[in-house]
């Protein structure tokens, strides 16, 4: 997507902010070496920003649209841990994903206007979550989706999971990450993890369409809207305290097995994992 003309650069460049139309701020990830992965700086800097506009989000804002996107023919191709020393990484893999990605994620799901994730290529893991965090999501035809820890040996937060079981059922969340296999844009249509697919020439315009009739529709409604679902969703994600430090220690273990690390390298050797089962 192209960048507005009072772009601001953020995160060492690595996230683009600029405000494309009318009552619409676009947050642009722009970390092309790494194929768009998301790392501490990228996702304090989409926490902050969020935070900023969030601030100003009463009746009256004059943003009310967030845009996510990004740069370069790509989304996100998930955390960056694919780099951290063996020795250290399950200290900081999961250092990573416990503090600055979930606070990404929860500023983007407290944002108290509309969001919209726009998917220029491959969305991969916590790419995809980030994209589900969102609102409504626009795809590119031609693009891969994707949750791979089942080929890295990994147990996915017990939230995460739920957002996708909110969205696409219990059977398609099982299919995504038991078999950690990719699907196209049009099957992630048809199960409901995208809102509309668009061509790759058509995404920007089509998302800026999408993004100027939600900032242009009812301020409160919208406001109010938005806050009913989320009560209505969270209600029905309440887990006993017990079973959720259960599910929490399960994540745990998983970044200090040696599966998880015999994924990693056969992830970055392009070759099959020899799973040992613990």
């Amino acid at each position: 997507m192209s960048a507005g003309t009072d772009t601001r650069a953020l995160a060492d460049g690595k996230l683009l902010v600029d405000e494309p139309t009318g009552g619409v701020v676009r947050l642009t990830i722009s970390n092309e070496e790494k194929r768009n992965a998301l790392d501490h700086p990228i996702l304090d800097a989409i926490t902050a920003t969020l935070g900023e506009y969030a601030g100003v989000g009463g009746p009256r804002s004059p943003v009310r649209c967030v845009v996510v996107t990004g740069a370069h023919g790509m989304f996100s191709a998930g955390y960056d841990i694919g780099e951290i020393p063996e020795g250290e990484f399950e200290e900081r893999a999961e250092r990573l994903v416990a503090h600055p990605f979930t606070a990404a994620i929860d500023a983007l799901e407290a944002f108290p206007w509309p969001t919209v994730a726009a998917l220029p290529g491959h969305t991969i893991g916590g790419g995809l979550e980030l994209a589900l965090a969102c609102d409504i999501r626009v795809a590119t035809d031609g693009i891969k989706l994707g949750m791979p820890p089942a080929r890295l040996g990994l147990v996915y937060s017990h939230t995460g999971l739920r957002r996708f079981i909110d969205a696409i059922g219990a059977a398609r969340t099982r299919e995504l990450f038991l078999l950690g296999s990719y699907i196209d844009a049009p099957t992630a249509l048809s199960w409901g993890l995208v809102n509309r697919v668009a061509s790759a020439d058509d995404l920007e315009g089509a998302t800026l369409e999408l993004a100027a009739e939600l900032a242009g529709n009812a301020p409160l409604s919208q406001l109010g809207n938005k806050r009913v679902i989320a009560a209505l969703l969270r209600a029905e994600g309440v887990l006993d305290e017990a079973v959720e430090q259960e599910l929490i220690e399960l994540r745990g273990a998983s970044f200090a097995s040696a599966d998880m690390r015999e994924g990693m390298r056969a992830f970055a050797d392009k070759r099959a994992p020899e799973w040992r089962g613990e």
